[in-house]
């Protein structure tokens, strides 16, 4: 038998090389690019033309061309070029700078394409300093920037505890490096959330059909066609770092401090892949900013501010505890009156029928008081996701409730080891989504402890032993 042929791996182009090294996307560079050298074509051909028609003495013409010369320059100088520069240039060159043009750049920019316009149409050679003034200020501003975003050394401290709707304090660190130059109006940012150029747009196969709209037996024409579409930008909400943090002076050879306030409305895992540091420095025509390759994570417990289900049913959980934990000795401690609170396992019938009242036996203690929570996970779909954030955040805050009552805690669940340390519990729930997997109340192991378990099983499939030992919280049951 003759072994199959192998195929042969098609080999990448020297373009495709050559971008492969540099890590650009070969589609939108060369777009880019011919559209630039086509801008520029035109460009100076209306400026040749503008030349022949002053030279005619056609003055509207010659206007008319003259800016659309200037104009087109400028439209490429401000979108292809800084394009192409960040792409082509050493990696940590590109993520090195970022820079965007202000609004107070655009209103200077269009100030020196106008006196640029009128310097060609009148020849004054005041006007054509002013223009080189006038740019070379942005050049001024540019280098100025840069030079006041380097040597800056940026360290941001995070809380270790940080639950969902409070405020916890942070702490950025910027430091200054160079022993006699200072920075002024610095501000530490987010930096912007740009994805590669493959990963902003995509070829996908279309088929061009017409008349469009009508089925597809009714068409007349079929053709197929391959488009360009442009994919969603990723969203920003699990930055850490909502708004800038502004520092105006930053003395040299020394550090600033700042507070930062953090506040995350709902549980879960933050996380800022990288930091950036912002200036607007000298003039504000550009807001140059240079990335910090800083990563920082927070786990945001969930909530745990008392709620009106919380009061709700703190009372019950307390008296069935308290009932339970002073039933388990074997030494009888005394007989006294009932009380609302106590178990009816507990009554004593010979006491009760000699008195004409109820009496309840207690018993001595002897040991600890341990209480178990039991979270069991539902399945995606069981009950609704208010419901679902509901029953987390009181599980969180009869946890945090309970952990100061001089109680023996552990904590049981689907993933969870079972270690008694509440701010591990806390995390674990913090991150817990509704995951398919088999109820853990079959399988729950025998304790001494008192158990508070969230489920979403009917009443009637509980095992009967649990019920003397356990207050059920059935998530979902009201929602």
């Amino acid at each position: 038998m003759h072994s199959p042929a192998k195929l042969a791996t098609p080999q990448p182009s020297a373009i495709q090389r050559i971008a492969h090294r540099l890590h650009v996307n070969i589609p939108e560079i060369w777009v880019r690019f011919f559209l630039a050298i086509v801008g520029l074509a035109l460009a100076f051909a209306a400026a040749l033309f503008s030349t022949v028609s002053r030279e005619s003495g056609n003055l509207w013409a010659t206007l008319i061309l003259a800016s659309a010369a200037l104009l087109l320059a400028v439209i490429v100088g401000l979108t292809t070029v800084p394009y192409l520069a960040h792409r082509v240039a050493a990696a940590r060159v590109r993520d090195a700078f970022d820079y965007d043009v202000t609004r107070v750049g655009i209103i200077y920019v269009v100030t020196i394409v106008v006196i640029a316009i009128a310097a060609l149409n009148t020849g004054n050679n005041l006007l054509y300093i002013i223009v080189a003034a006038m740019l070379a200020a942005i050049l001024v501003s540019g280098f100025t920037s840069a030079f006041v975003l380097r040597e800056l050394e940026l360290d941001v401290n995070l809380p270790e505890h940080v639950f969902a709707g409070k405020a916890a304090l942070g702490r950025i660190v910027l430091r200054n490096r160079r022993r006699w130059l200072t920075s002024f109006s610095v501000s530490v940012v987010s930096p912007k959330k740009e994805q590669s150029a493959g990963a902003r747009w995509r070829w996908i196969s279309a088929t061009f059909a017409f008349p469009p709209g009508r089925p597809p037996e009714r068409q007349w024409l079929k053709l197929p066609d391959r488009k360009l579409q442009r994919l969603p930008a990723k969203s920003a909400a699990s930055d850490i770092l909502k708004s800038p943090v502004y520092f105006p002076y930053i003395p040299s050879g020394r550090e600033v401090k700042t507070e930062l306030e953090l506040r995350f409305d709902r549980r879960g895992r933050y996380q800022q892949d990288g930091f950036a540091l912002a200036t607007r420095f000298p003039f504000a025509f550009l807001q140059k900013s240079r990335r910090v390759a800083l990563t920082r994570e927070i786990i945001v417990y969930p909530h745990v501010e008392p709620t009106d289900e919380f009061f709700e049913v703190l009372p019950m959980i307390t008296g069935e505890f308290e009932a339970f934990v002073r039933g388990r000795g074997y030494d009888l401690y005394r007989i006294r009156e009932y009380m609302p609170e106590d178990s009816a396992r507990h009554v004593d019938w010979k006491a009760t029928a000699k008195s004409g009242s109820l009496k309840v036996r207690e018993f001595s203690r002897e040991d600890e008081r341990k209480l178990r929570v039991v979270f069991d996970n539902p399945a995606p779909g069981v009950i609704s996701e208010k419901a679902y954030e509901d029953a987390i955040a009181l599980a969180a805050s009869l946890s945090w409730h309970f952990m100061g009552e001089n109680t023996d805690l552990s904590f049981v669940g689907q993933e969870y080891e079972g270690a008694a340390d509440i701010y591990r519990f806390l995390s674990y729930l913090a991150l817990l989504e509704p995951k398919a997997h088999t109820s853990i109340i079959e399988n729950l192991d025998s304790s001494d402890a008192y158990n508070i378990i969230f489920t979403t099983r009917p009443r009637g499939t509980i095992p009967t032993a649990l019920w003397t030992s356990s207050y059920f919280m059935f998530m979902g049951a009201n929602s």
